[in-house]
């Protein structure tokens, strides 16, 4: 699957053509909790990490949110 992740050019390697955030999280091997998340512009709410929503050519931003002072 291609896909533009965080503006990079992607190439995940997967059968499936459509995978769910939380897939995307693990073949990254991204572990933060506290995410924003939106595929081609559009936020996704956590709720819907486990749905199968992102597609060959789509957009995906996963921002992992960071605090402190």
């Amino acid at each position: 699957m291609k896909l533009n992740l965080n503006n990079n050019e992607e190439v995940l390697d997967t059968s499936s053509d459509i995978l769910s955030i939380n897939e995307i999280r693990a073949i990254k091997k991204f572990s933060f909790n506290h995410l924003v998340v939106k595929i081609n512009n559009v936020l996704i709410k956590k709720v819907r990490f486990d749905e199968p929503l992102v597609r060959d050519g789509d957009k995906v931003d996963i921002i992992h949110l960071i605090s402190g002072g």
